[in-house]
């Protein structure tokens, strides 16, 4: 009886066990900012994987000066178009070096960027006015 009653013990142990795991596990997102898929032909890695919005596109939550997650690493290829959004609390110039692009953030708002991978390399997007840098875009060839 002793030993039937260890069994019962051990089999629900095992079950309740199961079943945290199975829980945690089956999210079904990725984990770093918010559940979010890279855009087409986008590999996110390190540093905090930007938040994808329902069409696909990364973007980058900036909060009292800084970028939700670190630093964002998005990766493409040669001839792709770079899409990302940088939503910030607070006013601020975005400017991607190497491309010299610039775009003015509103406080509470959201800006997008949008244009084809043509130069191959590492460049970084920084918030201008602080010299934060936000991203670290790289287009392959």
């Amino acid at each position: 009886m002793r030993d039937a009653k260890k069994l019962m013990l051990l089999t629900g142990l095992v079950l309740v066990t199961a079943a945290a795991l199975t829980a945690c596990g089956s999210s079904g997102s990725n984990t770093s900012t918010g559940g979010d898929k890279p855009a087409a032909g986008e590999k996110a890695s390190g540093g905090g994987e930007p938040t994808a919005s329902a069409d696909d596109v990364p973007t980058i939550v900036v909060r009292e000066g800084e970028p939700v997650g670190g630093v964002q690493k998005l990766e493409y290829s040669a001839g792709e178009e770079v899409r990302f959004r940088v939503s910030s609390d607070a006013a601020e110039e975005i400017h991607l070096h190497g491309y010299d692009i610039a775009k003015d953030v509103p406080a509470g708002g959201t800006v997008e960027f949008a244009f084809p991978a043509e130069l191959e390399g590492i460049y970084e997007a920084e918030l201008e006015g602080l010299g934060v840098q936000i991203a670290e875009i790289q287009v392959n060839p």
